[in-house]
């Protein structure tokens, strides 16, 4: 099955709805996120990373990414968990230059536009309501574990449900487990440069398109160049 990126020779839109990742791809969370992690890490007596390795914390879901840790049992996770939670700065995380202006137009073109992240559930609403975004986006679903919503796949499923009918549907992220969560959904992933992972790390995961600014983005989609996308089975 193909999914075109602007409109069909009817006029329509081939691609319907638009699933936003968060961190990285709407805001710039990096340094919000690292500072959190280094406070949990120390709070828990881990041992103190290297720069890379705490930006590699922004996109994945936390629990998991300080399980991978050594020595981090689960009494130690729960606890770094809770701790970062306690001091991330909601409003440390502005949002990249021209996303707003990209939503707009996609909404403007008859996209529909949810936001798929795994920061959980009330921290994604709080981050969508500081930076004004509710009226762009129909949907808003982040991770919540006691609902069973833990992978990016499982965050990706309850965002379609909450858009049906929704017959085409295309994720925007930027690092590999939006890719992988989008694809055990049939959804093919776009690939953004801007944020924290690479075009490497994208392409190998199976993005369809990759993609250096939003207007880029919004061309992509709608423009009148804008370019088949293949729909993942």
């Amino acid at each position: 099955m193909r999914v075109d990126g602007g409109r069909d020779r009817s006029g329509d839109l081939a691609v319907d709805a638009v699933l936003l990742d968060l961190d990285g791809t709407l805001s710039e969370a990096g340094p919000a996120i690292v500072a959190a992690v280094a406070l949990a890490l120390d709070h828990v007596g881990a041992d103190p990373l290297d720069d890379a390795a705490l930006r590699a914390f922004v996109g994945p879901p936390l629990e998991d990414s300080f399980a991978a840790l050594p020595g981090m049992d689960e009494r130690l996770v729960e606890e770094a968990v809770a701790v970062y939670r306690a001091s991330y700065d909601l409003l440390g995380s502005p949002l990249y230059d021209g996303v707003v202006d990209a939503l707009v137009a996609l909404r403007a073109a008859g996209l529909r536009l949810a936001l798929a992240t795994s920061k959980p559930q009330p921290f994604a609403e709080q981050v969508v309501a500081a930076h004004g975004l509710a009226p762009l986006l129909e949907v808003v679903v982040g991770s919540d574990r006691p609902a069973g919503l833990r992978t990016k796949g499982d965050v990706v499923a309850a965002a379609l449900l909450r858009l049906a009918p929704c017959s085409a549907p295309v994720m925007v992220g930027d690092r590999e487990h939006d890719v992988v969560g989008a694809a055990a959904c049939g959804v093919p992933c776009v690939g953004v440069l801007w944020g924290y992972g690479d075009a490497a790390e994208l392409e190998s995961a199976g993005a369809v398109a990759l993609v250096h600014s939003p207007a880029e983005l919004v061309a992509l989609l709608i423009g009148p160049s804008a370019v088949a996308l293949t729909r993942c089975r």
